[in-house]
């Protein structure tokens, strides 16, 4: 019994991603053009499915990763779900720090070429998705980058760990520290794609790169990319634990807070006030300071610091 005979990539039933195999090539894209592209929870696991599908499948040689529409490849986390879910329940940001992290190492361990086809904008997890492929080739007319530190997160999906890998030291702390947008050109120059062609070539540069890669043998690909993933690997497993339960804790903060529900509200975050207020002495931490008060008349204890009424019974405090 073959127990990873192919089957139709019809059969997986997906929702929020198309999932195509033909001609040895198995092309994944996350169909959410109305968000650009952003994954959610059930977007991990499907692409997991997806990428391991692939992995397994013998008549696939080639991986081709993309995004709906012609804006955006991939902007990395749902932004409105981790406002909506995580921020409230920070313990389950680890879990789905479980997920993602699934999803990386799919591509990473796939044992197939994987390229990414970008079609658009790729910044967040999007850049650090395209990263943990093999090749990329990219439309001329878009760009990369990171947010963590605008948005209250830290890039740490892929980011941190390989973009010195990529572009160097100097160039890597650019991108995670000032978040600015990096054209395709200079995408090219500092190393973070293959290939910039004109939109209207990208499907025939990504086809000619996946035709050369199948004329090779399937083996030896496989372990070249074992061994050349050697310093992404080294990296990625020594940090990734440490940045799943980080994060999973720091999403108890203002931080998080603040740079999603400003996304959502579609506000500017006043950085600088937080800056200003832990150099008053004040708390950065709390949205309204630390759980300081008890209440004089109902005992009610850990009301924060700011409250100038009980939350519990409505009186005054101090």
């Amino acid at each position: 019994m073959n127990y990873f005979a192919s089957k139709p990539a019809t059969e997986m039933g997906f929702k929020d991603i198309l999932y195509e195999k033909k001609g040895m090539v198995a092309r994944i894209t996350i169909n959410r053009p109305e968000s650009y592209n952003c994954y959610s929870t059930e977007t991990l696991r499907e692409l997991i499915a997806a990428f391991t599908d692939a992995s397994f499948d013998d008549q696939v040689g080639v991986i081709v990763y993309t995004g709906a529409g012609d804006k955006a490849f991939c902007t990395g986390g749902d932004v409105k779900e981790y406002a909506s879910v995580y921020t409230k329940r920070p313990h389950d940001y680890w879990k789905y720090m479980g997920l993602f992290s699934g999803y990386i190492e799919s591509i990473l361990k796939s044992g197939k070429v994987t390229i990414a086809r970008i079609n658009g904008i790729a910044v967040g997890g999007g850049n650090e998705s395209q990263m943990a492929c093999d090749l990329a080739v990219m439309a001329d007319d878009t760009y990369l980058g990171q947010v963590g530190t605008s948005v209250g997160s830290v890039a740490c999906g892929g980011a941190t760990q390989w973009l010195s890998i990529h572009v160097g030291d100097r160039r890597a702390r650019e991108m995670l520290f000032l978040n600015q947008k990096i054209p395709a050109k200079q995408a090219l120059e500092w190393g973070l794609v293959n290939r910039v062609v004109p939109r209207d070539q990208l499907d025939a540069a990504v086809e000619d790169l996946a035709q050369q890669c199948l004329n090779k043998f399937p083996e030896c690909t496989r372990y070249t990319k074992q061994q050349v993933n050697y310093w992404k690997d080294a990296s990625w497993y020594g940090t990734v634990g440490h940045a799943r339960d980080w994060l999973s804790t720091h999403f108890t903060c203002v931080e998080p807070y603040e740079g999603m529900q400003a996304f959502v509200e579609k506000r500017k975050i006043d950085f600088r006030g937080l800056r200003e207020k832990a150099a008053s002495g004040g708390s950065s931490e709390f949205l309204w300071g630390p759980y300081m008060h008890t209440c004089p008349k109902c005992n009610a204890k850990g009301i924060p610091s700011e409250f100038q009424f009980c939350g519990a019974c409505g009186a005054r405090l101090g």
